[in-house]
């Protein structure tokens, strides 16, 4: 078995560090600070992330992305996820289920956004419909040609930055064997559209300048050409576009993960009690040992189910395997770091205490840990059930 990256696959990571390293880390203590990316700054690391090429790196190449196959745009990921989620998203990757835009809508919201002209957030999470997607309570009714939309949402990441929505809502029901379960459907629509209103949410500990939204639909009008895909065939297009989600938090915390073990590690060769550096107390080296095992086994789990995806070969299992391992071993990691910091490590004067804060929500996001040893254990039995 080939472990080893490709000459384009160095390339990727070592520019992405170099983006990372220069131009994103020097401005996180100020979006700390400010919990905003002032638009000055946004623009000035937008305009550098395009002229670099770096803008849109899992759009296809016909259509002006940057066309890294899968393991390239896991590979960014995962550096991009040294820097915090703020400035990371200015390095955009447009929702990949806009490659399921047609007609009008490529010109109006798929093309624009590849070249940084307009940004997208994703709309599904809701108050009573977090993990069971298809209990969601914002409709879409039709009647004739238009589409009437009611309901709410909450926890839309940096909605109030967006240009348009990508909207999934309620258009019917299906009768199954836990009673009837929505139909879904996806819509595209512009912030400014008359009825819609976002605001922000409430404050949030992890990733300061990165907000979570609401989002009030109030009888919003469309037209047919709102409807991305077919209608209440909305989870199919999720599956088939967004399955990777999971996989880009996975990259995400190994990267996060790696920068903050690194620095640990700094710390526990260089901080001297009772005669001789902490790292070779027992106490503290061998935790981070195992810690150092778990990242590697993480990354190891993530880039195989990126050479999954690749081939066509990812099922709900790979990704989930690997966002539950990565969310909890960056969790633990970050644990350790205030640990052998001691004191230091939760003064805001080192960004340890941030690190610990902002890592909390990789276990909540894209489906938290319990449903992905859910849909692992499921993976795990199903087979033997029906074998009875």
């Amino acid at each position: 078995m080939d472990f080893a990256l490709s000459d384009e696959h160095r390339t990727i990571v070592a520019t992405l560090r170099r983006f990372v390293e220069r131009e994103l880390y020097p401005l996180e203590d100020e979006v700390e600070r400010l919990d905003e990316v002032p638009p000055e700054m946004a623009a000035a690391v937008r305009n550098k992330a395009l002229a670099a090429g770096l803008y849109a790196a899992n759009m296809p190449a016909d259509l002006g992305g940057g066309g890294l196959d899968p393991i390239g745009v896991t590979l960014a990921e995962r550096e991009l996820g040294r820097a915090g989620y703020a400035l990371q998203m200015l390095v955009a990757r447009p929702s990949n289920i806009l490659q399921a835009c047609t007609g009008a809508q490529v010109e109006r919201y798929l093309l624009p956004a590849i070249r940084g002209e307009r940004h997208d957030c994703l709309a599904m999470t809701e108050p009573g419909a977090g993990s069971d997607v298809r209990s969601m309570r914002t409709t879409a009714t039709r009647s004739g040609d238009a589409w009437h939309i009611n309901g709410g949402k909450h926890f839309i990441s940096h909605a109030d930055l967006a240009d348009f929505v990508i909207l999934f809502a309620a258009t019917g029901s299906e009768t199954t064997s836990r009673g009837p379960r929505n139909l879904v459907s996806v819509f595209l629509l512009d912030t400014d559209v008359p009825g819609m209103r976002v605001s922000r949410g409430s404050a949030c500990v992890s990733n300061r300048g990165y907000h979570q939204c609401e989002i009030i639909f109030d009888d919003v009008v469309v037209g047919p050409e709102a409807l991305l895909g077919e209608a209440d065939r909305g989870l199919e297009l999720m599956d088939e576009w967004l399955g990777a989600s999971r996989l880009a938090v996975a990259a995400s915390s190994v990267g996060r993960g790696r920068r903050v073990l690194d620095a640990t590690l700094d710390w526990a060769a260089n901080r001297e009690q009772f005669g001789q550096p902490i790292g070779r107390f027992q106490g503290v080296g061998f935790p981070l040992a195992d810690l150092s095992v778990a990242l590697d086994a993480a990354d190891l789990l993530t880039l195989q189910a990126a050479w999954k995806l690749q081939h066509t070969r990812m099922s709900p299992r790979d990704a989930a395997s690997a966002k539950l391992l990565a969310s909890e071993t960056l969790g633990r990691i970050t644990d350790a770091a205030v640990q052998v910091f001691g004191g230091m490590g939760l003064m805001t004067e080192l960004p340890i205490e941030r690190w610990w804060r902002d890592a909390r929500v990789d276990r909540i996001w894209d489906g938290t840990s319990e449903i992905q040893r859910l849909i692992i254990s499921r993976d795990l039995l199903r087979p033997r059930e029906s074998a009875r």
